[in-house]
């Protein structure tokens, strides 16, 4: 007796197992955690990449980032932490630009044009120093000392970080122009995690609003993103008492 569809059984068989022999041997590894919004930002960026990698979950929480294995690798000992065949880089920034550089089939995500480039590491920076900075400074001191009152001067900060953001998308799609980039992928990792302090007011800032709604629809947006933002606002939303 003939078995049925034993050609394409066969076949599903063998894609399945390359799938996994290439997830295997992927020399790329993510060390992270998805409630970290630097370590989203080099999720997103590796699924709109398609390259495989592997990711391995560093418990912030329970201190693996501090074991002396992971600081011979990151010294500074925070996620994310990319090893590339043994090249190691950390800052989410850093990371982003290097996997388009290397990586990408196109200059699209991190454009080689050196005054769209300007604009965008302008975002970058903006996110590294105002944006991050402004959930780092409330979640930090929590996470490491459960502090839960919170001046309301940096309640303030993040919301000169929404105006801000809400200036730079200003008619444009995306944060430099029509065509999505690294610069949104970090500034919404952050942005879509500082609801668990202030909440985006659609009326008050439409065009943040529907920028988001705008990223979410990406294939890979909720796996890579959206999951971990909404863990970790659940995780701290109600947690802070504003003096």
């Amino acid at each position: 007796m003939q078995l049925p569809d034993t050609p394409r059984l066969n076949s599903c068989f063998f894609s399945c197992l390359c799938s996994e022999l290439n997830l295997s041997m992927s020399k790329l590894v993510l060390y992270g955690m998805d409630i970290s919004p630097p370590v989203r930002a080099c999720l997103l960026t590796l699924r709109a990449l398609d390259v495989p990698f592997q990711y391995k979950i560093v418990d912030l929480l329970s201190g693996e980032h501090r074991t002396d294995e992971f600081m011979q690798k990151n010294p500074q000992h925070t996620v994310p932490l990319l090893d590339d065949d043994g090249t190691l880089i950390w800052d989410s920034h850093a990371i982003c630009c290097y996997l388009v550089d290397k990586y990408g089939k196109s200059d699209d995500l991190y454009p080689k044009d050196l005054v769209k480039r300007a604009k965008l590491e302008q975002r970058l920076y903006f996110d590294a120093s105002v944006l991050f900075m402004s959930l780092r400074n409330i979640c930090a001191p929590y996470f490491h000392k459960k502090v839960t009152t919170v001046p309301q001067e940096k309640i303030d900060n993040i919301i000169d970080a929404y105006g801000h953001l809400e200036t730079f998308l200003g008619d444009s799609r995306y944060l430099t122009g029509d065509t999505v980039t690294i610069a949104d992928f970090c500034c919404a990792a952050t942005a879509s995690s500082l609801p668990a302090m202030v909440s985006i007011d659609p009326e008050k800032y439409p065009k943040i609003t529907a920028w988001l709604d705008r990223l979410s629809e990406l294939p890979y947006y909720k796996e890579a993103n959206g999951n971990g933002a909404e863990e970790y606002i659940e995780m701290l939303k109600g947690a802070f008492t504003i003096v």
